[in-house]
């Protein structure tokens, strides 16, 4: 006799108890209603996601390092890892582009500034001052010079990710370079570094509903649902706009791969809703990585790909930043023309690649591309200053999609992706993980893990296994 079902109660805490995605979708309306109902209680909350996030950014930059080392050293080959990168960059500018086109085609369309007939001298120009704390966007030098490092640990004591890619790079060159006679301790001491990581972001993983709730009370307690009303237009514009561009995506991801992004999304529904929740893809890059590996997509293309497309192809900012320039151009009654708006594409190309990591960095570029133009008053930013922070689930949505689908394309582009893998993983069999393991990561456990040292590079020898107790002797 089979044992009786048990009761419902009993499945919704068990579910609650065991699945991440449970309880950030609790974590997510409990911080809604407590941010509606005692707005200054939920102010104060802020530090659970801001805490979340600092831990999270603490493990990125060595887990990148040991991922790209050792994602080169067992590829073997650093021009491989060279084409990589060119193909990456390819894509990255191909996407954002097309992002920046679909906003200002969207913009011209719908146009969610039209009849607002702002007067510029009436908006407070010194609050987008406050917002960016008087900084400015790099030059494309200062750009490049800051992607290389003054010094190994500054690098990652200052979490630019840029930067430890370079000596991440030269690491593995080295140990090609080198090969086994002369370091052979190096490259397994690496890969046990980088699964130590992993479990240490497993263990941090499990403060995600609390993040998320901090995150999200404070979101509707600080800026409240008013703004939604006043903004209404141009917001669901944004969103329409980005839900274009994610089905644009979507079908370059079938056509390049075979794959359904649909079933990506399920696949990885954890990590998107705790972006979501935190308004940050910094938060969920250490276990976006860990599956990407897992879904089939080789080390050196994830390790490679991912990081660099937090710098270099923010789709979803791409489209907040030019139906963004449209609508204040609109709002305060000055027409574009088409050669116009033509320089804010060409503007934008450039400026959307020096945001990451710096604060204000939307209004920054806003004002570069407005001073371009010449034809805005430059004070006219401060328009989007109420409606920003509500736009940072469409950016972040868009951003962590568009970074994943260029680790797929790119993958498949240089011959780096098990796309039988892929398909199993992305279908719930054998090699995708459940919701979330007791330790944050493949319930299997460690043995039923993929080794990263089974395939060792040209010239580094495989360990040989132990024997057990029993045949020691």
């Amino acid at each position: 006799m089979p044992p009786p079902a048990p009761s419902l109660p009993r499945r919704v805490a068990r579910t609650l108890r065991t699945s991440l995605f449970a309880q950030v979708c609790c974590a997510l309306v409990l911080g809604i209603v407590v941010g509606r109902l005692w707005p200054e209680t939920a102010t104060a909350l802020q530090p659970l996601g801001d805490g979340f996030t600092r831990l999270i950014k603490t493990v990125i930059s060595p887990l990148v390092f040991c991922v790209v080392v050792v994602g080169i050293a067992k590829a073997g080959d650093l021009k491989a890892f060279g084409r990589i990168g060119v193909k990456a960059l390819i894509w990255f500018e191909v996407a954002s582009t097309a992002a920046l086109v679909i906003g200002l085609v969207a913009a011209n369309v719908v146009g969610p500034g039209r009849g607002m007939d702002v007067d510029p001298s009436s908006l407070d120009a010194a609050a987008v001052d406050q917002t960016t704390g008087g900084g400015r966007l790099p030059s494309t030098t200062e750009f490049v010079l800051g992607a290389l490092p003054e010094s190994f640990l500054g690098a990652f004591a200052e979490n630019e990710l840029l930067q430890v890619l370079v000596l991440a790079c030269l690491v593995g060159a080295a140990l090609l370079h080198l090969g086994h006679t002369r370091v052979p301790k190096v490259l397994p001491a690496i890969d046990q570094a980088q699964e130590v990581i992993f479990t240490v972001v497993g263990f941090i993983m499990r403060l995600a509903p609390l993040a998320v709730f901090g995150a999200m009370a404070h979101l509707v307690g600080n800026y409240g649902l008013g703004v939604i009303k006043t903004y209404a237009k141009l917001i669901v514009l944004c969103y329409v706009a980005a839900a274009l561009f994610v089905v644009l995506l979507a079908v370059a991801l079938r056509i390049v791969t075979g794959l359904s992004l649909w079933k990506f999304l399920r696949y990885i529904r954890e990590e998107m809703l705790l972006a979501l929740g935190t308004a940050s893809t910094e938060s969920v890059m250490p276990r976006v990585m860990q599956k990407l590996r897992r879904a089939g997509a080789r080390e050196d293309a994830v390790g490679l790909v991912l990081p660099t497309g937090y710098s270099f192809n923010l789709d979803g900012a791409s489209l907040y930043l030019s139906i963004g320039t449209l609508f204040i151009a609109q709002a305060v009654g000055v027409d574009l023309s088409l050669g116009q708006q033509i320089t804010v594409v060409l503007v934008l190309m450039l400026t959307s690649k020096g945001m990451a990591g710096i604060p204000g960095s939307a209004f920054l570029a806003l004002s570069a591309t407005v001073s371009s133009l010449g034809a805005i008053p430059a004070g006219a930013v401060a328009l989007l200053l109420g409606v920003d922070r509500i736009m940072d689930s469409m950016r972040v949505v868009t951003n962590l999609l568009g970074n994943c689908v260029a680790v797929f394309a790119v993958s498949r582009w240089e011959g780096a992706l098990d796309r039988e893998r892929a398909k199993k993983a992305l279908d719930g069999e054998g090699t995708a993980p459940p919701d979330d393991g007791e330790d944050g990561g493949d319930a299997r456990g460690p043995a039923a893990r993929p080794s990263t040292v089974d395939t060792p590079a040209p010239g580094i020898p495989a360990q040989k296994p132990k024997q057990p107790a029993s045949e020691l002797g």
